[in-house]
C-alpha cells in the first residue's frame, strides 16, 4: 500500500470508528451541544477531501505550490543518436500518451505505445518553494506486447519531466532505459481524464491525431 493510500484509509477507519463511538454514547450531532464532538471526525474526511479533490480547487490551488499534472498529455519521443536502438526498433519521433493519475500525497504514471505500456514507481512531483517551475520524476517497467518483445524484450527506465506553473499544458523531459537508450520527451496536455486503458482510445482523444480513412 503506497503512503497515500495509508492516510487515506487511516484518516477513514479513525474518523468513522470515532464518529461510530460517539453515536454509541449517545452523542447525537443533531443536539447541539454535542456538535463540536464531532470535529475530529470531521477533520479525519476533510484530509480525504483534501488529498483527492480540494488540494487543486482554484480557490485553494493558488496558495499550493505543488502543480495539477493529471490527465492525458500526448508525449512525442526523440531518441538521441547514439540510443541502442536494436534493428527494427522505431527511432522515431515515436507519438506516446502518458496518463498522470495524480492526488496531492500520490502520483501514478502509465505510458502507453502502439507496442507497449510502461507502469510507474516512486514517481514524485518536486516543487521548490517560491519556483514557479517543478520537476516529475519517476521509474517504470516497460511491458511490451507478446508480438513485440522478441525484439523489444521487458525493460526498466527513468523519466524526469519539468513543468511551469500552477496549471501547465505543456512540458519537456528526458527518458533514460535500462536498454541503453535515451532521448527526449515533448508532451501537451490533451485532457484531464485518466480512464483511457489503451493506446487506441488516448489516441482517439487527440485532437491532433487524423485517423486514415
Amino acid at each position: 500500500m503506497t503512503p497515500a493510500a495509508t492516510i487515506r484509509l487511516g484518516a477513514t477507519v479513525a474518523a468513522t470508528a470515532y464518529t461510530v463511538v460517539l453515536l454509541i454514547l449517545g452523542l447525537y450531532p443533531t443536539q447541539l451541544r454535542f456538535v463540536f464532538a464531532y470535529v475530529p471526525a470531521l477533520i479525519g474526511y476533510l484530509v480525504i477531501v483534501f488529498d483527492k479533490w480540494a488540494w487543486r480547487w482554484p480557490g485553494i490551488h493558488h496558495f499550493i505550490g505543488r502543480p495539477w499534472v493529471g490527465g492525458t498529455w500526448r508525449a512525442v519521443l526523440t531518441p538521441s543518436p547514439e540510443s541502442r536502438i536494436p534493428e527494427g526498433g522505431n527511432r522515431g519521433p515515436i507519438t506516446t500518451y502518458l496518463t498522470i493519475e495524480q492526488t496531492y500525497w500520490s502520483l501514478h504514471a502509465t505510458l502507453r505505445t502502439a507496442e507497449s505500456a510502461s507502469h510507474s514507481s516512486n514517481a514524485t512531483v518536486n516543487a521548490p518553494e517560491n519556483s514557479g517551475t517543478a520537476e516529475i520524476r519517476f521509474l517504470y517497467e516497460n511491458t511490451p506486447r507478446v508480438e513485440h518483445q522478441p525484439r523489444s524484450p521487458r525493460h526498466e527506465g527513468a523519466a524526469r519531466i519539468s513543468v511551469t506553473g500552477r496549471v501547465p499544458t505543456a512540458a519537456t523531459g528526458r527518458y533514460f532505459t535500462g536498454r541503453f537508450t535515451a532521448g527526449d520527451m515533448d508532451l501537451t496536455l490533451i485532457d484531464r481524464g485518466t480512464d483511457y486503458g489503451t493506446f487506441a482510445q488516448a489516441q482517439s482523444a487527440d485532437p491532433n491525431h487524423h485517423p486514415t480513412v
